[in-house]
């Protein structure tokens, strides 16, 4: 297996987009006018920003579209050196093509220094002419008003199920590798419509077995099975905190599994317990401390065994 398959598969026209139906129509609207003003992409990653703006180069451009497109990570240098230099030097060059315009594609512009988009805002007003931006970023409110303002504004949300289904199948199809059609399910649970992590995912589950299935995707992605966290949660609200904490030991010591992936798996299956909606509020606000005490460096296993104390206490009532 030597082709990463997010580059093998990144789609070549808007028609291959998936998921995002309302950006797509409205691209294909600038396509035909042949122009574009400058752009905001704004939504979570994997869902296509990226994709979007190289296929819009595409379009327009075809063969030549490297010659007129620039991409730039705004999280490697992050401060106004980079717009005074990089930036501005290649929007002072002049467009070589019937279009009139060049494109430069700034991505992860929410890093930038405010500083830094300050300057950027200038530049983008300055070299319209000759430069259309397309600034790509996962949160727009940290992008300053000024940007916001100059630019027409698409967002992209997290791709449906079916549509993260439907494209892993055509992979799998293409590769000529068999699948439990439950392991694709369970592929675009855990990826929360990110369509990269999910194809990234399903191709180290390949490298697992000749067929892939639902343990095989759980060991890609390095999580304990959803079985094995309802199974966890029953055991300590029944009052088996012993099998419970010699399960979790299990995961978390021996397998290597983090805590706080520990923790995610638990929050997915609360609402499948058969408890009062009481508890299970219960629950999901002491999930939701332990997350935010590991995230600030406290032991996994301990702030996980508290978890369980804390479940035997409730189910115990």
């Amino acid at each position: 297996m030597d082709e990463i398959w997010i580059e093998k598969y990144r789609p070549k026209k808007l028609d291959e987009v998936v998921g995002q139906s309302v950006v797509v129509e409205r691209l294909k609207s600038y396509i035909k006018q042949k122009n574009i003003p400058h752009l905001l992409f704004a939504g979570p990653p994997g869902t296509g920003k990226t994709t979007a703006a190289t296929v819009l180069a595409r379009e327009f451009y075809g063969e030549e579209w490297k010659e007129n497109f620039l991409e730039l990570n705004a999280s490697d240098d992050r401060g106004i050196k980079m717009v005074r230099e990089t930036v501005k030097d290649y929007s002072r060059i002049l467009p070589n093509n019937p279009l009139g315009f060049k494109i430069l594609f700034l991505d992860e512009a929410d890093y930038m220094t405010d500083e830094a988009q300050a300057a950027l805002r200038r530049t983008m007003e300055n070299f319209t002419r000759t430069t259309r931006f397309i600034i790509s970023c996962n949160y727009s409110s940290k992008i300053i008003e000024p940007i916001q303002s100059r630019a027409a504004i698409f967002r992209f949300k997290a791709l449906p199920t079916e549509s993260v289904v439907s494209a892993l199948g055509e992979i799998l199809k293409v590769e000529g590798i068999d699948y439990e059609k439950k392991s694709l399910d369970v592929i675009a649970e855990l990826s929360y419509g990110d369509m990269r992590k999910a194809i990234n995912t399903l191709q180290v589950a390949a490298t697992y077995s000749p067929k892939i299935t639902v343990n095989s995707i759980y060991e890609a992605a390095g999580l304990v099975h959803k079985d094995w966290a309802v199974q966890v949660l029953t055991l300590a609200l029944k009052g088996d905190i012993s099998k419970a904490r010699s399960m979790l030991e299990e995961a978390v010591i021996k397998q290597g599994i983090s805590g706080q992936d520990v923790v995610e798996q638990f929050h997915r299956v609360v609402y499948d317990l058969p408890v009062e909606d009481e508890l299970k509020a219960g629950i999901l606000y002491s999930l939701g401390d332990i997350d935010f005490r590991i995230s600030e460096g406290a032991r996994e296993i301990i702030q996980l065994e508290s978890f369980l104390g804390y479940l035997y206490k409730k189910g115990a009532k």
